[in-house]
């Protein structure tokens, strides 16, 4: 049948050869299919709240089997059969799910079922406008929270990515339970925007209160790789630098690499630009830095007013002496504001650090 019908260039189908006959012609044994014998003529109406009403002409639709040779039933006839008894009454799904929308509607109003609340969404593309696949990268929402963004974020992002509440952009999930509606939903597919998607972690990282952030940047650690579990010590460090960290991470990933250097004590392990700014002259200024503030109080105020005063007697800028400072306390040339961070590493923990980088 499937030969003759792409010999002739005609659509591959079901022709209904068994639809009208004697079930008695058929020969003794053989295994049988069971199809619904579906109607020909006129259309199959999906009314589709989000599609509107989409109309499917019945020649177009085939006698599809119901129960397969084996006895076991199809997607189709399980999935109408287990909604019906879950008591769905509204089917959310991807348009590509359309086409089947109109074969389950047929053994719906066969069996003189009630029809559910259809509404098929558009797709999510990739950057590139094709069909969002594997090679453009994550997929699942656990990638997500792997690549270090928050729940609030992707509840935001998807809600906005193919619905509209006027030009508003920041949804609070409270806030998009109370305003979600199907009509809202676009039909046309929307692009994922990695820099959009950034930008809104970054505002809900900031808004989230400094403790409740570090939670979530111990339960990032801990699942990482290889997994890292912060000790009490480092969690109240991570909080105490919250304010500063929070303004420069986008991510949880940004923001456990930028604050590693908080989670264990010790001397660092210098990178390649730290190796190169912590030169001998370098060195001599960070032990003359210990020995100016020896004695003072340990506020990122004090501190920073102590380094100015000596970086101006010696002719220098104050970003000379605080760069080999941030090189030892944390073995990198970025970080967050330098004076800040002694003051949450403390005196002695500070000090043992730059002392391992100090002439």
């Amino acid at each position: 049948m499937r030969t003759a019908q792409r010999a002739a260039g005609k659509p591959i189908r079901y022709d209904g050869r068994w639809r009208d006959r004697d079930p008695g012609e058929a020969p003794p044994g053989a295994p049988f299919a069971v199809r619904l014998k579906a109607r020909q003529t006129g259309e199959t109406i999906v009314r589709d709240a989000v599609q509107g009403e989409v109309r499917f002409a019945n020649e177009q639709l085939d006698d599809m089997v119901l129960l397969r040779g084996d006895g076991n039933p199809t997607y189709m006839l399980a999935v109408v059969v287990d909604d019906y008894d879950m008591g769905v009454s509204h089917i959310i799904r991807g348009d590509d799910h359309l086409n089947n929308a109109a074969r389950q509607l047929q053994i719906i109003q066969a069996l003189g079922w009630p029809e559910p609340v259809y509404a098929h969404l558009p797709l999510i593309h990739g950057p590139d406008g094709a069909k969002l696949s594997k090679r453009h990268g994550a997929l699942a929402v656990e990638a997500y929270r792997d690549m270090g963004y928050l729940p609030e974020t992707m509840r935001n992002y998807l809600l906005r990515l193919g619905w509209s509440h006027g030009n508003d952009e920041i949804i609070p999930t409270a806030q998009a339970i109370e305003w979600f509606n199907l009509e809202n939903i676009g039909k046309s597919p929307a692009r994922l925007d990695f820099k959009k998607l950034d930008n809104l972690n970054a505002h809900y990282m900031r808004a989230m209160d400094d403790a409740a952030l570090a939670g979530e940047v111990a339960a990032f650690t801990a699942r990482g790789t290889p997994p890292q579990t912060l000790s009490e010590k480092a969690r109240a460090r991570l909080i105490a630098a919250m304010p500063s960290l929070k303004e420069r991470a986008k991510t949880l990933v940004e923001m456990a690499a930028a604050a590693e250097f908080l989670f264990t004590d010790g001397a660092r392990t210098l990178d390649e630009a730290a190796e190169k700014i912590l030169t001998a002259e370098a060195r001599r200024a960070n032990g003359e830095i210990l020995a100016l503030v020896a004695d003072s109080p340990w506020t990122a105020s004090v501190l920073e007013e102590k380094a100015r005063a000596f970086a101006d007697a010696k002719g220098l800028k104050l970003g000379q002496i605080a760069q080999p400072l941030r090189a030892a306390l944390t073995g990198k040339t970025a970080s967050p504001p330098v004076f800040a961070m002694l003051e949450v590493l403390g005196r002695e923990e500070s000090t043992a650090r730059i002392r391992a980088y100090s002439a």
